[in-house]
């Protein structure tokens, strides 16, 4: 059992005569939870400070590649704090001397490592900002079995300019297929020349054309990757998402749309225009909207980061995007999914069309040439061309000036999977994984926000509402410090998430599953697809045939319906069982909160009273003096009829659990005033909160003791032996013996003005509210 007492809106120290078992919460695990539970390693760099910008997971070295600021690390995958190797690679002095004479900072002079990709089973392809004039070179770093190996190739150093931006700041995104960078990125000093761009290996280099607003339009590059369509290599096709200002959007000059922009990879440009220049350049919308009353949807327009999904099928992936508003009316975040089926029928269907200045955007009905433009020079488009400059310049000609497509792309179910607009934090970074279930098959997501915390997130489409249920597994604090998350990775065979952020890199296991509880209910409410009841405890839950035999295992993440999964099994475990029991006084008149919190946010808080003589339980009704919060039942303005045991009650799936039982005693304002008036006339040494043993006069009782034999407490004596711990140790004695001045008043005006009480202010969240 818990004592308080409550004055006005300060609250005393806590007097813990009984304390139930500590519960974990299903949701909210800080850093040092993951530590303790042995789930998180955390890599800081020696030098004091990382400045990460790129990292890259490679499988097959079993390592976590991390570019940063004058630095490359080789992390283990097992243990990112561990065993690490490191590549100093600084600007010259004479780059950073030539930067700082054009006027850049000495932070943005150094050489920030933006590419890292892995070129062939023994090297890495890297390039950095080099101050303001980029450069590329490898690393080798051996076989597997050559862990030692991690070494700078100073003998092949290239200029960067088309793989690397010179800012280090600028959005940039690459991937390296068969020898060939594909970027995009901003090409020059002034960060002016937006620009897609294919360098390296045996073919041209190639680029959009420089000054074409129909192109790109101020774009944030925000991801890349080639993406086969059939069993063809010359038809594949590399996909770049970014967001950009819309010259199509007609309700403002200002309009960011997302987009997602396709070539082939195997472009060539034309013979006699678009030479060396991209031909086969397209590109469309890509919606995220919640539907709306009367047709009007609010759309997220602004991409933020992106995820491809591999499935069994490698040439049909799945997409995740996070986008947020571009509103200045409020804040929000959704994820949308797309099905590359619908990215190809777009870039296959009709493509957008406008006059002249005057005109709107339309669909174009007339003729398409032969081939049809966007298309790969390619066996499966009929073979008659060898590549792209082998192409008719009619076809080239309506390539170049039909770059959009007319149907934007549209998510699955026509609606977000998940949506966020509380503004509790803006979510940053995207990773997936795909888990078999019990009942079938989930996406689990886990979202980096921009305070260090990553959300584990399922969502549950209803078909017959047509909605989605949002359940938060977990919402872990993976870094100590609240820093941004800006990049992630994720290994489906270790079951780890490696999150970075600009000071540290951190890896993360998926799943913690006896975390939940120690009973067959805990385990079924948690909805965690990776975990089950197997008889014993909550454990990782295995496919059929793999580590389980089935008739032992209990999960039902689709509904968590945990009477039903688990009838005849250790139904309610320990901390269930109890109910935590506190005692709170609060004076007449002033504010309090009955405190209580539920271990998931799934949960439904119900709160009952029970009036002094009476039976029966009844619901409390809130209004607005008696207010539900998150933290509890805040009364605003106690009253005496208050006085009862109240009841907080959680309901998840049926299952009723009475989390805490506290029982209010309302002190008559009058008597409190009485009793603290009386101790300020008195003015005596034997007041003061914990006096000195010689100077308590015989019989006299320190006024904690008065205020315990106002309310009538009958737990006397132990609460007098907390007091007496809590506030009368010899140290504490021999500082007030020190300085007695500090419980005394200099002149009695002084006095007076301390004894005015404000019996009715309200908490400061109501008064700013």
């Amino acid at each position: 059992m818990e004592f308080r007492w409550h004055f006005g809106r300060c609250l005393s120290t806590p007097m813990v005569l009984h304390l139930a078992p500590a519960r974990r919460k299903r949701l909210g695990i800080t850093a040092l939870e993951l530590w303790d539970l042995n789930r998180t390693s955390v890599f800081h760099s020696p030098s004091g400070y990382l400045g990460l910008h790129t990292m890259l997971l490679d499988e097959y070295q079993e390592r976590l590649f991390v570019g940063g600021r004058d630095l490359v690390y080789s992390l283990s995958l097992d243990r990112v704090s561990e065993n690490y190797r490191e590549i100093h690679w600084p600007s010259t002095p004479q780059q950073a001397e030539e930067c700082t004479i054009k006027g850049r900072d000495a932070d943005e002079c150094a050489n920030y490592i933006r590419v890292l990709h892995r070129y062939n089973r023994t090297h890495l392809l890297a390039c950095g900002t080099g101050a303001f004039d980029p450069l590329c070179t490898f690393i080798r770093v051996g076989h597997p079995s050559e862990d030692h190996l991690f070494q700078l190739d100073w003998h092949k150093f290239e200029r960067g300019r088309g793989r690397c931006p010179f800012d280090p700041s600028s959005s940039f995104i690459s991937t390296l297929i068969g020898g060939e960078l594909f970027a995009g990125l901003y090409n020059d000093y002034w960060g002016r020349d937006a620009a897609v761009l294919r360098t390296m290996g045996r073919m041209p280099h190639i680029r959009t054309e420089p000054d074409d607003e129909r192109l790109l339009k101020e774009p944030k590059f925000v991801g890349s990757y080639m993406i086969p369509d059939n069993e063809d290599r010359d038809d594949n096709k590399v996909y770049f998402f970014f967001t950009e200002k819309a010259l199509e959007a007609e309700t403002g000059a200002h309009a960011i749309y997302a987009r997602v922009g396709r070539v082939c990879a195997n472009d060539m440009g034309g013979q006699r225009m678009l030479v060396n220049k991209w031909s086969t350049f397209l590109k469309t919308r890509l919606i995220c909207s919640v539907p709306g009353m009367n047709g009007i949807n609010t759309h997220f327009d602004e991409l933020e980061d992106v995820f491809l999904l591999q499935t069994r099928d490698n040439k049909n992936p799945v997409v995740f995007g996070l986008f947020n508003t571009t509103s200045n009316i409020f804040r929000g975040y959704a994820i949308c999914v797309y099905h590359i089926a619908s990215i190809r029928a777009a870039f296959n269907g009709p493509y957008a069309h406008k006059e002249g200045p005057e005109y709107h955007w339309s669909l174009y009905e007339g003729k398409v040439p032969y081939p049809r433009p966007g298309s790969c020079a390619s066996k499966i488009n009929g073979g008659l061309y060898g590549t792209t400059k082998d192409y008719p310049d009619e076809a080239v000609r309506f390539a170049r000036s039909h770059p959009l497509m007319y149907q934007p792309i549209k998510p699955v179910h026509k609606r977000p999977i998940l949506v966020k607009t509380d503004g509790k934090y803006n979510l940053k970074q995207i990773a997936v994984d795909r888990v078999e279930a019990e009942d079938g098959q989930y996406d689990v997501l886990f979202i980096g926000t921009d305070n260090g915390i990553v959300l584990k997130v399922i969502t549950i489409y209803n078909q017959d509402t047509e909605s989605m249920e949002e359940v938060i597994l977990e919402e872990m604090q993976v870094f100590k410090v609240p820093v941004p998350i800006i990049s992630m990775e994720i290994s489906s065979k270790r079951q780890q998430l490696y999150v970075g952020s600009e000071s540290a890199v951190a890896q993360v296991k998926f799943h913690q599953c006896d975390m939940y509880g120690t009973a067959c209910a805990d385990c079924c409410l948690a909805r965690d697809p990776y975990c089950a009841w197997d008889g014993i405890s909550c454990s990782r839950y295995y496919p059929t045939g793999m580590q389980a035999k089935r008739r032992f295992r209990r999960q039902d993440v689709r509904h968590g319906n945990a009477a039903q999964q688990c009838f005849g099994q250790q139904f309610i475990g320990e901390a269930l069982e109890k109910t935590e029991e506190r005692i709170v006084y609060g004076i007449e008149y002033n504010s309090t909160l009955l405190e209580c919190t539920p271990r998931t946010l799934q949960a439904k808080v119900i709160w009952f009273v029970q009036r002094a003589h009476e039976a029966r339980k009844e619901e409390v009704k809130t209004d607005d003096r008696i207010v539900k919060m998150d933290l509890g039942l805040l009364f605003l303005r106690l009253h005496r009829l208050d006085a009862g045991t109240y009841f907080c009650q959680t309901v998840e799936h049926s299952i009723v659990h009475t989390v805490r039982k506290i029982t209010l005693e309302v002190v008559e304002e009058g008597r409190v005033d009485e009793m603290f008036n009386r101790d300020y006339e008195e003015d005596i040494p034997h007041k003061m909160p914990c006096p000195a043993q010689s100077s308590i006069p015989q019989g006299s009782k320190p006024w904690y003791k008065e205020f315990l034999q106002l309310i009538g407490y009958s737990n006397f004596q132990r609460v007098e032996e907390y007091c007496e711990k809590v506030w009368c140790t010899d140290k504490r004695r021999k500082k007030l013996k020190m300085s007695p001045s500090k419980w005394k008043y200099a002149n009695p005006q002084e006095k007076k003005a301390r004894i005015r009480p404000e019996h009715y202010r309200l908490p400061r969240n109501i008064v700013d509210s």
